[in-house]
């Protein structure tokens, strides 16, 4: 079994989850962020993740968590997210990605390792998002909007000794904005995120930039 993944995808660190905190064993493959005819031979998308097991290729991320929640009992992700939590999560995003999406295509990242991939990545969101070098200029107002919208996160944080659906939502949001230098998470965000790449396995960007 093997999962195709970007490091710095949050649907990705979804899919892979479940590997970690119910000790599924499977290849985790990185793809360059520019290699189109991979997934596309898997798909007909160009889109991550993919599941390559007996069954075929299997490429939505929540799709994913549930086939691999399904190897073993207990099921830990089945259900709806809370939505006070999906709330949060909507109301953040913009934010959020602000301060995320310029920073992401970093060397930090196994599939940014490529220049030309970190191209290809700028071009594509540059069209969604605007010019990077425009949302890196809104870095402190942004910083402040995140750092107060993370204060209000503290009574809806799950229980990371206790998995489900919601962590699957909430971590790899969290996890991806360990990318943003300058940004403080309240402690008990801060703990939370730290417990939860614990127990998944996935190093916070800290961490992969002292193992580089």
């Amino acid at each position: 079994m093997k999962l195709y993944v970007y490091d710095h995808c949050p649907f990705c660190v979804r899919a892979r989850m479940p590997l970690g905190l119910k000790g599924i064993e499977a290849e985790t493959v990185f793809l360059d962020n520019h290699d189109e005819t991979t997934p596309i031979s898997m798909i007909g998308a160009k889109m991550l993740p993919i599941l390559e097991d007996g069954d075929g290729h299997l490429g939505e991320s929540l799709d994913i968590v549930h086939k691999l929640d399904g190897l073993s009992e207990p099921r830990l992700f089945d259900g709806e997210p809370r939505k006070d939590l999906t709330d949060w999560l909507r109301e953040a995003g913009p934010a959020i990605n602000t301060l995320v999406i310029p920073r992401a295509p970093d060397p930090v990242y196994p599939e940014f390792r490529d220049p030309d991939a970190v191209a290809y990545f700028t071009e594509k969101k540059e069209a969604n998002f605007g010019d990077f070098d425009g949302l890196l200029a809104k870095t402190d107002e942004k910083i402040r909007e995140v750092e107060a919208a993370l204060n209000r996160l503290i009574p809806l944080l799950p229980d990371p000794e206790a998995p489900s659906i919601d962590d699957i939502y909430l971590f790899p949001i969290l996890r991806g904005l360990t990318i943003v230098p300058g940004l403080t998470m309240p402690e008990p965000v801060a703990a939370y995120t730290a417990r939860m790449s614990e127990r998944t396995g996935l190093a916070l960007v800290p961490e992969l930039r002292k193992a580089a």
